[in-house]
């Protein structure tokens, strides 16, 4: 179980990963060696599970953000795992799941433009195994995209 002070860590290390412990201890109102101790148990228990850089897609060239509802012609578990071993290998989606509802899965991935996105429709996700129907949804706009969890 995590408390107050464990709380504050992980906010602030959400907002900036490349904190430093003396910074982040002063932050949370922990010396540096208590501070140090408590981020190592929390990365022991699994609850800061990496730290990442946040890239500006459109400076690298992936400034189409697309979401996909994927339905497939089969729900077995032979084509549900042909189908997420193949999208595991796609560098061009950032987020596939699963989910219940009018269609099986939902995937979210970047690149260039819309001649990027209809090579990607058509060379590769139409092709995945299993899939029958695909209906894309091109953002127009990112009204909020955070990684930051509410704790």
């Amino acid at each position: 179980m995590i408390d107050a002070v464990d709380r504050a860590i992980l906010r602030t290390l959400q907002e900036d990963g490349r904190i430093t412990n003396q910074a982040l201890a002063e932050r949370c109102n922990l010396s540096p060696a208590a501070c140090h101790e408590r981020v190592r148990r929390l990365r022991e228990k699994g609850y800061i599970v990496g730290t990442v850089a946040v890239l500006d897609p459109v400076l690298l060239d992936c400034a189409l953000l697309i979401f996909v509802e994927v339905l497939l012609d089969r729900t077995t578990s032979d084509v549900f795992d042909d189908f997420a071993a193949a999208v595991r290998r796609m560098p061009a989606v950032l987020e596939c799941h699963m989910v219940a509802g009018g269609f099986d899965y939902l995937i979210k991935a970047r690149v260039k433009d819309m001649a990027a996105y209809r090579a990607f429709l058509g060379d590769t996700l139409v092709d995945l195994p299993g899939v029958r129907e695909t209906r894309t949804y091109a953002v127009l706009e990112e009204v909020k995209n955070t990684h930051v969890l509410p704790i």
